[in-house]
């Protein structure tokens, strides 16, 4: 989820665009066939289409801010795009791939992933304009959705256990759908800056990290979709420890100042 609301500070302007609305275009037709797919129980096709909605998900905001090409319409597009390829697919997928089989509860998660997935992206509407840049409120819907996709793929590559994927998904399904209506911040990447000079170091990261995708993709890109899922939490943790230890240390320092005076 990209935000196109400002560029350089400049409100959208009305109208229609015709690349970044392709590219969202693209979104909403790589989601649309993830459920097609989901239905026909071709999980593997709907977990590779939701990933594709996803680059073009991210394309849709860089190449809209690069070339000034925001507007109020892309702004609603790219949001109603996002609910049907990051609220209602990765649902429907939850529900044909694992949930089946509990009956009217399975559905009802599989709904109430759905609806905070929708709450999720009202909330970053609302907040678009004030939000810090650097930083996501919960975790944004994409991250959620790539959470559930590489899921599929990494079952499918280590043995699908219909038992354990039957416990698996429930749990997923709570996690997520809290993590995307919590507090808890994400790092945003919209703000990388691939024009700007970079150390060798970042290229060669980059050049390893491709290797190690198409060596192993479903792992890979499975431990990396968690990877990011639990960033939020963790750095929570740790932001709030170091400032209880901060908060300690002004408190001895003025105790200390005390007992000098």
């Amino acid at each position: 989820m990209v935000p196109l609301t400002h560029v350089g500070g400049v409100r959208p302007r009305r109208g229609v665009f015709l690349l970044p609305a392709l590219l969202t275009t693209g979104n909403l037709f790589f989601g649309f066939y993830a459920i097609i797919k989901a239905i026909h129980g071709e999980f593997f096709e709907a977990a590779v289409g939701l990933i594709i909605a996803g680059l073009f998900d991210g394309l849709d905001g860089r190449v809209a801010r690069m070339t000034r090409t925001t507007s109020q319409f892309g702004v609603e597009y790219d949001s109603l795009a996002d609910m049907s390829s990051f609220g209602v697919a990765p649902a429907i997928i939850l529900y044909t791939w694992a949930l089946q089989p509990f009956g009217k509860w399975g559905w009802l998660a599989a709904f109430t992933y759905a609806a905070c997935a929708a709450l999720r992206l009202a909330r970053f509407n609302v907040q678009s304009d004030t939000e810090e840049r650097r930083w996501f409120v919960g975790i944004p819907s994409p991250g959620a959705a790539a959470v559930v996709c590489t899921s599929v793929l990494f079952f499918r590559d280590v043995g699908d256990h219909p038992a354990f994927r039957n416990a698996y998904v429930p749990v997923l399904i709570s996690m997520l759908a809290l993590l995307m209506v919590t507090n808890i911040r994400y790092r945003s990447l919209k703000q990388l800056d691939f024009r700007s000079p970079r150390s060798y170091w970042v290229l060669v990261a980059i050049v390893v990290a491709i290797v190690v995708i198409a060596a192993a993709p479903e792992k890979t890109l499975f431990v990396m979709a968690v990877g990011y899922a639990l960033s939020g939490p963790l750095e929570a943790v740790i932001f709030r420890r170091r400032r209880k230890q901060a908060q300690a240390l002004e408190q001895l320092r003025e105790a200390a100042s005390g007992k000098v005076d």
